[in-house]
């Protein structure tokens, strides 16, 4: 097994000096984010390395003695997006990057499947969260048909290319479950694209990670150790799907996601919270977790992401690989 961390905890500096960082804290790799819903702060010159030998020499040498290298990339975004300005960025975001993980010399580029709207015409994504109707299901049916056509396509490149796309089971978007996965692989007939097993958003949705990850198996791609606390007091008055979240004003710091459309600030009393691993579920948990990776790819890379902001950004990534060293060496993993 491989361990890193995804850089966006990391945007704060350059890239040597994250590379510094990573191996302070005795990780290996760093997955690289080059674009979607964030800025490609670490690989600003994309498309000069995608044409240009000696750009992507000049980059890969930035490596060269730091003892990390690199472990993905990643654009997760919405390629999906009914508004054609963000859909149609994010889209060829994903496209850039798979040819990006071919001329670098990677296999892996983590994405989201997307969220189209709910019928043509939309302008808005469409959440299907419970289909008790049936025009929510018509409204799925749509939303596949057009995911299928996007990642139909998407495929053909990837294999061409020799990578593989990786989509987090997020909230949010079409896939976010073990099913979902399996219908849009069915639909395409698909052979790189599968998932990355992001941990977190399967806990507050009750799903067990390390039964996903055998559900799952080969489709199983990358992982991120990344973990989630859940308030029970709160979540009995609330449930995990509270929509509590406040608007924040232009006046403020906020992160844009495409558009016009930006990140709102996290509920104050929330029902659940990412938090540094460890803080949500022990060592050996994830010692299993990693046992059922191990099985799929003695190889595979697992990368921390770093979300707890009740923590600093190295406060809390130190935090979380002295978890995910202690969880490896339980099992003979690192």
């Amino acid at each position: 097994m491989r361990y890193g961390v995804y850089n966006a905890i990391l945007h704060d500096r350059s890239l040597p000096e994250a590379l510094e960082v990573i191996s302070s804290v005795g990780l290996t790799g760093i997955e690289i984010n080059t674009g979607g819903f964030l800025p490609p702060v670490h690989v600003p010159n994309i498309d000069e390395i995608l044409t240009s030998d000696t750009a992507r020499d000049d980059f890969l040498g930035i490596f060269e003695g730091t003892g990390v290298e690199i472990a993905g990339l990643n654009c997760n975004g919405n390629p999906l997006h009914p508004t054609k300005a963000i859909g149609d960025k994010h889209s060829e975001d994903v496209r850039r990057s798979i040819k990006l993980a071919a001329r670098l010399g990677q296999t892996r580029v983590v994405t989201m499947s997307g969220l189209p709207g709910g019928e043509p015409g939309s302008t808005r994504p469409n959440w299907i969260v419970n289909a008790w109707n049936s025009a929510a299901l018509d409204v799925l049916d749509y939303q596949f048909d057009v995911a299928a056509a996007f990642w139909k396509e998407t495929d053909r490149l990837a294999a061409d290319l020799g990578v593989k796309v990786a989509l987090e089971l997020h909230p949010q978007n079409v896939v976010f479950n073990p099913r979902d996965i399996r219908r849009l692989v069915e639909m395409t007939g698909a052979t790189h694209v599968g998932v990355e097993l992001d941990a977190s958003h399967l806990f507050w949705q009750q799903m067990d990670p390390v039964a996903v990850t055998a559900d799952l198996g080969e489709l199983v791609f990358h992982a991120a150790a990344k973990d989630v606390r859940v308030n029970t007091e709160r979540a009995a008055l609330y449930g995990v799907l509270d929509n509590g979240f406040r608007k924040l004003d232009p006046s403020e710091d906020r992160v844009n996601l495409g558009g016009d459309e930006w990140a709102n600030e996290w509920p104050k009393d929330s029902a659940w919270d990412f938090v540094a691993l460890g803080r949500g579920h022990d060592a050996d948990f994830w010692s299993r977790w990693l046992v059922e990776l191990n099985k799929i790819d003695p190889d595979m890379c697992v990368n921390i992401e770093h979300e707890d902001t009740s923590l600093g950004r190295v406060e809390g990534l130190t935090e979380a690989a002295g978890v995910l060293f202690e969880a490896a060496e339980k099992v003979g993993l690192r």
